[in-house]
Parts: C-alpha cells; structure tokens; sequence
C-alpha cells in the first residue's frame, strides 16, 4: 500500500491519449503520484505520432506498450480517467472518476497531435495541483 495518491488513464488502445496522460504526470509529478495506463481494447504498439511529439518533450515513449485494462488496476487507483472508453470501465464505490474529453490521435499526423498533447499536458497540471498541493 501506498501513500501517494494513484492515477490510471483509461482509453480504448492505449497506444494514444493514456500514454500522453500517463508519461506527463509521471515527469510532472516527479515520484508523488503512482501512475498506470490501459486499454479497454490495446493496440499492438503505441501511435507513432505520439511517440514523435512526446519526444519533443524529452519524454521517450519507445519502451512503453498498449496494457489491457483490469479490474486490478480499477480498484488500485483513487483516480480513474478514461478518455472515450465509454462504459468499459469497471466502477467501484469511493473511486473518482473523470472523463476527459479528447479528440483520439489514432490516424492524425504530428500537427494534429500536438495539440491533443498540450491539452492534456495542461488538464495532467491541474490534476496533479489537486492531488499533490504545494506546500507555501
């Protein structure tokens, strides 16, 4: 068991949008949040254009791989962000849930993606501001 507040991003491959989500909390957060990423149905490997503008942020993505969503990783988590899974998420009393609308990367080219990136890369702050405030 943890102390730090535990985050799963959920979308349908998670080759896309839970990988962003996933990498940018993990480099903001900096140790003080556990983070994990799945799929309701994952993709064979991770979005190329995501690969490419996640490392135009310094964050390498080569290594990582599409995780089948389980009901585990459900009840793991304070926070459960799915990102156009629907209803395939399990839902367990005392869990947040969050559903953030995104356009899906799969198929965009690199300028499509970008901005999918700094949007999540700005939501990923505010959340991270919620979980773990800065002591003053």
């Amino acid at each position: 068991m943890s102390d730090l507040p535990e985050v799963l991003f959920v979308c349908v491959h998670n080759a896309g949008r839970s990988q962003m989500a996933a990498a940018l909390l993990n480099h903001h957060g900096q140790g003080r949040v556990v983070v994990r990423s799945a799929g309701s149905a994952p993709a064979g490997s991770i979005n190329p254009a995501v690969v490419a503008v996640m490392d135009e942020l310094g964050l390498d993505l080569s290594r990582e791989f599409p995780k089948p969503l389980t009901t585990e990783a459900v009840q793991a988590s304070d926070v459960v962000i799915t990102m156009g899974c629907g209803d395939a998420c399990p839902v367990f009393p005392g869990k947040r849930y969050l559903d953030w609308q995104l356009d899906d990367p799969a198929g965009q080219g690199i300028d499509a993606v970008r901005p999918i990136r700094d949007e999540i890369d700005r939501r990923v702050r505010v959340l991270l501001a919620e979980l773990v405030p800065v002591a003053r």
